[in-house]
């Protein structure tokens, strides 16, 4: 089995794995989530040995790119070419990145059940008692707590555990070439070019070669899981030898998550979010509806939301400004939370309440596990 085929399948069964055993299925919905497994299996076996023989430098896009890149940035269009015909079609990425069929609805417990686990626990205070310095200084510099730092870095890759093992160069071309049929292809794929773009930038600057780089499906590097253009704007060199090194450094890993938060609004001793309860009935749905529609950034004074939410925690500061944020439970009650515009500064690194909330959430239980 070539590579490419080999690394599909590997993606596969990881993904199917976690669902199993989140999902905990029954005996009935276990043998129909087996057979879909195999055909789904056997989908992208295929779907491998089609795309083993494909030749990107071929491509007219590619041609295209290649041009740009040399007039642009002074690439040696010859050498630029040689590079593609060594790049591999990843079909895996291609699957990967199709939305998830439509009907499923969220469930933050379900979500949150990935992340706050004993393993990433464990590792997460073993992690903060070797690089309690490093964490200290990040604080100290970029004004964000070692908990968020520690959250964040769990979250991603459970400190540098699941970094990936995709040749950045790889699927970056494949995604921005030959990105699925979605309503967004076209702009997709135009961020995948920008960050192929970036990435031949980012190993020329380095001096690597681009097929060095390792990273996930989606062309994701190191601890931090930073997309190129993310390296070249805020990875730092936190350890201070000389280079910037996300994969086996994780002083740099800690003050480039410190640098990104800090460049995208986190604000120094500002909180972070508390626990509200929804107060309004149904005759105030529209503006619960327009509060939880502000967007990613806090707007209202907590005096403007006590008409549809309250919260018990004494430690809301009054004077700052909040939003509102809604965590759907499934069948269960939604959860409702104020955050504040350093909640929302995680949610530049991935637009997602789940995803923040999850950081903020395994940092704090981190912390706590240290202090037992």
């Amino acid at each position: 089995m070539k590579l490419s085929s080999r690394l599909l399948l590997t993606s596969l069964c990881t993904i199917l794995c976690g669902t199993l055993a989140l999902h905990a299925p029954d005996a009935h919905a276990a043998k129909k989530k087996k057979k879909k497994t195999h055909a789904l299996a056997s989908s992208l076996r295929k779907s491998a040995s089609v795309h083993d023989n494909v030749h990107f430098s071929q491509w007219k896009e590619v041609d295209a790119f290649i041009d740009r890149m040399a007039g642009r940035h002074g690439f040696d269009k010859a050498q630029l070419t040689s590079t593609f015909d060594q790049v591999r079609y990843v079909a895996a990425a291609i699957q990967l990145v199709k939305p998830a069929p439509p009907g499923r609805p969220k469930n933050w417990q379900a979500y949150r059940a990935r992340f706050i686990e004993p393993h990433r626990i464990e590792a997460g205070v073993a992690f903060w008692d070797k690089y309690a310095a490093e964490l200290a200084r990040a604080e100290q510099e970029y004004g964000v707590p070692a908990e968020i730092i520690v959250g964040l870095l769990g979250v991603e890759t459970i400190f540098g555990q699941n970094t990936g093992s995709y040749r950045v160069m790889d699927t970056l071309t494949t995604l921005a070439f030959d990105y699925p049929d979605t309503p967004n292809r076209v702009a997709r794929m135009e961020f995948f070019r920008s960050e192929l773009e970036n990435m031949l930038l980012l190993a020329r600057d380095a001096g690597l070669d681009p097929f060095l780089f390792k990273g996930s499906y989606a062309g994701a590097i190191g601890w931090p899981q930073f997309m190129p253009d993310s390296i070249r704007q805020f990875a730092v060199d936190f350890d201070g030898d000389g280079r910037i090194d996300l994969t086996d450094s994780a002083a740099d890993a800690i003050g480039s998550v410190a640098h990104y938060l800090a460049t995208h609004g986190w604000k120094k001793n500002l909180p972070i979010a508390f626990p509200a309860t929804l107060t309004c009935g149904e005759e105030r749905h529209a503006d619960l509806t327009a509060a939880l529609g502000r967007g990613l950034h806090a707007s209202y004074p907590l005096q403007d939301l006590k008409s549809l939410v309250s919260t018990a925690s004494s430690e809301a500061p009054p004077n700052i400004l909040y939003g509102l944020v809604n965590l759907e439970n499934g069948e269960e009650p939604t959860e409702y939370w104020l955050a504040t515009d350093n909640f929302y500064a995680i949610t530049r690194y991935n637009r997602s309440y789940f995803y923040a909330m999850s950081v903020f959430d395994l940092g704090r239980v981190i912390n706590a596990a240290r202090m037992k």
